[in-house]
C-alpha cells in the first residue's frame, strides 16, 4: 500500500502519473516503444501550509492539474513534434487553457441556467428552474462524453484512462505492477475526476438553489463566484469518497460517478497498459518511493526534451 495517493489523467497514446512531489508521463511513441517524462510540481502553492488546508488544497490540486495536464495533453497530441525539442510556448498554453475555461463555464454552467430560464418563464416556483437547469447540465454533459466517445481517437484516450485507473487499483491493493495484475482490476475508480465533475455537478443544483431566482445577470454572476467554491467542496467529498469506498452509503451516493465512468474510460489493451505502468512506475521513482516486489521491468527511454532539460 503507498503512502501517498497517486492519481493521473489520460493523455493521447499516454498517461500521467501524479505523485506526492512529481508528475510522470510515458507515451506509446509512434516507433512503438515506450517514452517517459517528469516533472516536479513547483506551481508556487504546492507542498506550502496552504496546500494542506482543507478548502484550499482541491483548489491547488485543480490548478496544478488543469496547467500540467493541458500542457502534457498538447505534447501528447503532437508527440512526433516532442521528439525534436520543440514545446509549446507558455503564452500559447495560458491562451488555449483560458479559452478552454470560458467554453467550459459558458457551456456546462451558464447555457443551463439561459435554457432553464426560458424554459420556466411562465413559473413563479423558483425550486421548478433549478432543478430544469440541473437537468440541462447533466444531460449536456451526458450527452457531450456520449458524442465525443464515438470518435476512434477519443476511445482510444478513454481506454488508456481505464488503464490509468486499474494500475491505480493494482498500486493500492499491494500488487506488483505487471500486465497480469492489472488486468484484474475494473476501470473505473471512486477518486476519478469524472466522479469528480458528477460531484460538482450535484453540488451546483444545491449551491445555485440557495441563490434563489434573482436577475439574470445575478444569477451569471453567482455561478462564475461559486464554482471555486463548490470545487475546493467537490474535492474535499472526493477524498472522503475515496477513504470510505467501502461505506454502502458512500457506495450509494458516489454510484451515478461509476456509472459515468462506464462511458469514459475502457478496457485497455496489454500495451496501453505497459504505458500506464510505466507513468506509474516513473511517478514512484521520482517521489523517491520503491517500486512494489515484482513489478514489471518494461523497455524506455527518456523523451529527448526531457534528457536535455534534466543535462542542463
Amino acid at each position: 500500500m503507498p503512502r501517498f495517493t497517486y492519481g493521473g489523467q489520460a493523455l493521447i497514446e499516454g498517461v500521467l502519473m501524479r505523485g506526492r512531489d512529481a508528475i510522470a508521463v510515458a507515451f506509446r511513441s509512434p516507433s512503438g516503444g515506450i517514452v517517459w517524462a517528469e516533472e516536479r510540481l513547483d506551481s508556487g502553492f504546492h507542498g506550502s501550509r496552504w496546500a494542506r488546508v482543507p478548502g484550499v488544497r482541491g483548489l491547488v490540486v485543480l490548478y496544478e492539474t488543469l496547467v500540467i495536464g493541458t500542457r502534457w495533453l498538447v505534447r501528447s497530441a503532437s508527440l512526433s513534434v516532442i521528439e525534436d525539442g520543440v514545446e509549446l510556448g507558455k503564452g500559447a498554453l495560458a491562451l488555449m487553457l483560458g479559452l478552454t475555461l470560458v467554453a467550459g463555464i459558458g457551456v456546462f454552467f451558464l447555457l443551463p441556467l439561459l435554457i432553464a430560464s426560458v424554459a420556466t418563464a411562465g413559473v413563479d416556483n423558483g425550486l421548478v428552474q433549478h432543478l430544469v437547469e440541473g437537468l440541462v447540465r447533466v444531460v449536456i454533459f451526458v450527452g457531450y462524453l456520449l458524442v465525443v466517445g464515438r470518435a476512434p481517437d477519443v476511445r482510444r484516450v478513454f481506454q488508456y484512462h481505464g488503464a490509468e485507473h486499474m494500475t491505480i487499483h493494482a498500486l493500492e491493493a499491494g500488487d506488483p505492477l505487471t500486465t497480469e495484475a492489472v488486468r484484474r482490476y475494473p476501470t473505473a475508480h471512486p477518486r476519478c475526476g469524472t466522479e469528480f465533475l458528477v460531484i460538482v455537478i450535484a453540488l451546483s443544483i444545491v449551491a445555485f438553489s440557495l441563490v434563489g431566482q434573482q436577475s439574470l445577470a445575478v444569477m451569471v454572476g453567482a455561478r462564475i463566484v461559486l464554482i471555486p467554491v463548490i470545487a475546493a467542496i467537490g474535492y474535499e467529498l472526493l477524498r472522503l469518497g475515496g477513504r470510505h469506498r467501502a461505506n454502502p452509503i458512500i457506495q450509494i451516493v458516489m454510484y451515478p460517478g461509476i456509472l459515468v465512468q462506464m462511458i469514459t474510460t475502457k478496457r485497455p489493451t496489454d500495451d496501453m497498459i505497459e504505458v500506464a505502468i510505466v507513468s506509474m512506475e516513473q511517478a514512484i521513482l521520482a517521489d523517491g518511493e520503491t517500486l512494489p516486489a515484482g513489478s514489471a521491468a518494461f523497455d524506455r527511454k527518456p523523451l529527448p526534451m526531457a534528457a536535455a532539460e534534466a543535462s542542463a
